[in-house]
Parts: C-alpha cells; structure tokens; sequence
C-alpha cells in the first residue's frame, strides 16, 4: 500500500515559506512579550528555536531558487490596485540567508550578554519584530511591500537603540528616530509619485514595468523620483551626509550595535539601494537618466569621509561605527560603476562586511563586558588575557583592511577589477586610499591587542589584576562569524558560496 501520498508537500508549498517566515518572527514576539524576567528558559527556548526553525526554512528554499532558478511569490491584496507580494529571487534568498544566519549568532549572543540585564522581554519582543521587518524587507516583491517593512523596521529598533534608558540611549535613539522617519517620509514620496505611473512596480532585472517608458517620457521626473527613493534609503545606509545618526546609537547595547550595522538597519538600506537600481529603474534606464554617476561620487567620498572619521575616534564603538559609513558604501561603488564585475564585487559585499563587522562588534562586546576596554588605550596588553576574542578581532580587523585570505580581500578585488573595466578607473584610487586608512585606524588597535603594555592602560587596578574569562555564550558567536570570514575567502570560487551566487546575481541584472 503507497501511503507516500501522506507524506507528499502540495506544489506550491514554497510559495508558503516567505509568509510562514515573517510570522514566525511575529509569533515569537507576541510569545516573548508577556513573559516575566524569570522566565528564562522559555524566553531562551522561543529565542532559540524560532531562530533555528527561521534558518531551515530559509534553507528549503535553496535547491528551488538557486538551482532550478523558480522564484516562488506569494501575494495578497493591500489596496485597490496594488498587492503585498513576498517573492523569493536570487537577490531575496541572498539578503534573507545572511540575516537568518547572522541573527541567530546574535541571539545567542544577545542571550549571554543580557544574562543579568532588565527588561529582557521587552528586549527581545522588538528583536523578534525587528528579524519580522528584516525578513520582509528581504522578501519584498514590489516597492510597497518593501516600503512597508522599511518602516516597520525603523519603528521596531527604535526601542532596541534606546534599551538601557539613560540620558544619552534616549537622545540617540530620538535623533536615530528623526534621520529615519524624515528618510521614510523621503522614501514614501518617491514611492507614491512613481506608483502614479508605474503602478506597485515590481521588482524584475533590468527594471519595474512602466518605469522606462516614464524615463522616456519625462526623464526630469524619472531623475527627481530616483533622488527621493536615495535618500529615503541613504539615510539607514548612512551616506553622507545623512550618517550622523550612526555614531551617536552606539550607546545601545552590543548586540544592537551587531544588529543595526550587520543585519538589518545599515543592511536594508543598502539592500534596497540596490533594489532600486537594478530592479526598479534598471541598469539601462539608470545609465539613460545619468543618476549612477552622481551617485558613485557621493559613495566614494562617503567612503573616504568614513574612514578619515574612524581614524580620529578614540571609542572602539564609534571607530567601528564610522568604519561602516565607509564599508556600506562598497556596495553602492558597486552597482554604480555600471559592470558585471563591479555588481559582483558590491552585492557579494552585503555579505563578507555582515561577516567581519557582526564579529568585530561582538568583540567590542567582549572587551567591554570582560574588562571593561571600550577606548583604544584600554585595550593594551588584553590579547594575552582574552586570546579568542582579540583573535576574532583580530581576523575581522584584517578583513576590513583587505588582506588576503579573508573575505575583505575578495570584495575589494572584485571592486578593484570592476573600476578598471568601467568608465570610472579613477576609482580605484578610492578603494586603495579607503584600504591605507582601513590599516591606518585597525592596524593600531590589533598592535595594542598583542604587543601593548597592560601596565599603561588606564583601566583600573581591578581590571589589570582579574583574570578574565570569556563567556561561551559570546565567544563562541565571535568565533564562528571570525571563521566564517577566513572561510567565504579561502573557498570564494566554489559553488553556492557568496561570491558565486552575488556572481549569478550580477549576470542576471546585467543579462
């Protein structure tokens, strides 16, 4: 007797997984929420496991998208006309793999490093909202979807940014809250003025419907819609000079730092550039209009005003905070330079700086919360003492610089190479001159890792004679994502690894 029928998933059971994704996320919160402060293993077990679940399914969607190039959509009515459509593209799976990987690293971190806090439901409520936001971002099939959970995503963090409740955490996160709302307000502009004429437009290489026939038509609307969509998305990507917000939120909590800058916040906003280039206007169109040019310059000075401003910051956060002002705009050299190569080199570095910043941000956690190291001069001497972390850090500092073998190095090359086949060679002077200030302002804070003197830092006497130990809980997150950066770059050319895929990626939106 067959019973494989019972065993048998329906044919569109695919299409299920971006709606099933999104509120899993949701269910999570509303279970987290209510939850006392002692209700540990429940909180940790509905943390954990909705983000195990999260990554599985996000993994099923693998061997349909990736090899047999099926883009599973799921639609509903939102108004009339226009529906929410979560879809599942190369570019979607690309975004949603790294933040399912990465927020469940950051959960158990978030767990070990809240272990004694406050307010911990509370806490991890609007984490669970925001991988919701996140995840919808990532599956968004059309520009309404995307611009629904773009704001979502700023309500949703605003709490996380503000966490600990002193004066400076609530004046960060109402200035985050200003940059981003007025961004929103930008983005929702754009996006109902181009609805107007393109109707929902969704997102397809080589660009939404109607979209060209508008730049045809009235190429000064096309350019002034594009503008409006930028800086509504240039405000979380943190392109100067609408970055300020970025420093100043690095008084939330470690995990908050990893999240706003590695997964979500910094990511979306990059991500949804992105989207709008490649599969809203469309390279073509893009080109037609002029707008990449512009926007390339306003990348590369943002890449060098960064790195000029890490290198004067004396706090690790904010060194690191300002290195990703830098190290976002990456991603946007590489859409804009108009190539193949360059595509590659910019999508595939959603990726590798997810990698190494979420690491050295874990890290910073670790110099904090171990032995109280939050300023540069505080770390002298502490490689000895925390081995692993400084090690972590130490990798995710070589990435960022470029060297090989680690993912940095691919990005950059790939970068590199698409600058000199492009209109644009000049680039890669910024990309040289970005990398010696990388060196400039990490090269230090490693030396002062395993050479400082441990006897000048000014920490106090308590600090210097502790032994410190560090926690499972946070190392071994640091850990992986510090493997993972040696790994994506030593194996870079196998299949299904970041590169090839941010590869196929490129070649579609270019094909």
């Amino acid at each position: 007797m067959d019973l494989s029928y019972l065993f048998a998933l329906p044919e569109n059971y695919y299409a299920w997984i971006p709606p099933v994704l999104v509120g899993l996320s949701l269910l999570a919160a509303i279970i987290i929420f209510p939850l006392r402060e002692n209700q540990v293993k429940t909180r940790t077990t509905v943390n954990i496991g909705a983000a195990v679940l999260k990554l599985l399914l996000v993994l099923l969607l693998f061997p349909i998208v990736i090899s047999d190039s099926e883009h599973p959509e799921f639609t509903m009515p939102f108004l009339p006309g226009i529906d929410l459509v979560l879809r599942v593209d190369e570019l979607s799976l690309f975004f949603a793999t790294l933040s399912a990987m990465l927020w469940l690293l950051t959960t158990i971190y978030a767990i070990g490093y809240l272990e004694k806090g406050q307010n911990r439901s509370r806490f991890f409520g609007f984490f669970s909202l925001c991988v919701t936001a996140t995840i919808g971002i990532s599956f968004s099939g059309n520009l309404i979807t995307f611009l629904v959970f773009y704001e979502l995503l700023t309500l949703v963090t605003y709490p996380l940014v503000a966490h600990w409740g002193k004066p400076s955490s609530l004046r960060a996160a109402r200035i985050y809250l200003r940059y981003t709302l007025v961004g929103g307000l930008a983005l929702l502009l754009g996006v109902i003025w181009l609805t107007m004429y393109a109707g929902s437009a969704d997102f397809a290489p080589g660009g939404a419907d109607g979209v060209a026939e508008l730049a045809q038509e009235s190429p000064a609307i096309a350019t002034m819609i594009f503008a409006l969509l930028i800086i509504g998305l240039g405000v979380k990507a943190a392109i100067f000079p609408l970055h300020s917000w970025l420093p100043k939120a690095m008084v939330a909590p470690a995990p908050v730092s990893a999240l706003l800058h590695a997964v979500a916040v910094v990511k979306a906003g990059a991500f949804g550039i992105v989207r709008v280039v490649d599969d809203v206007y469309g390279i073509d169109v893009a080109k037609q209009l002029g707008v990449l040019t512009p926007l390339l310059a306003i990348a590369c000075f943002t890449i060098i005003y960064g790195s000029y401003q890490a290198l004067r910051q004396r706090d690790l956060k904010k060194r690191l905070a300002f290195s990703t002002v830098s190290q976002v705009s990456y991603v946007i050299v590489g859409i804009s330079l108009g190539t193949v190569v360059a595509a590659t080199g910019g999508i595939v570095h959603l990726v590798h700086q997810g990698l190494m910043k979420i690491t050295l941000f874990f890290c910073a956690g670790l110099f904090a919360e171990t032995a109280g190291a939050t300023k540069i001069e505080h770390l002298n001497g502490l490689g000895k003492r925390l081995p692993g972390t400084s090690a972590a850090f130490t990798i995710g500092a070589f990435g960022m610089i470029g060297l090989p073998p680690t993912a940095g190095f691919i990005s950059k090359w790939m970068l590199g190479a698409g600058a000199l086949e492009s209109d644009h060679s000049w680039v890669l002077w910024v990309l040289v001159t970005s990398s010696i200030l990388n060196a400039l302002y990490f090269l230090p804070v490693v030396y002062a890792l395993w050479f400082g003197d441990e006897q000048k830092s000014p920490l106090p006497d308590a600090h210097l004679t502790t032994r410190h130990k560090e926690p499972p809980a946070l190392l071994i997150p640091t850990v992986i994502t510090a493997a993972s950066i040696l790994i994506v770059g030593i194996a870079a050319s196998l299949q299904y690894m970041p590169l090839d895929i941010a590869r196929q990626i490129a070649e579609g939106v270019f094909g």
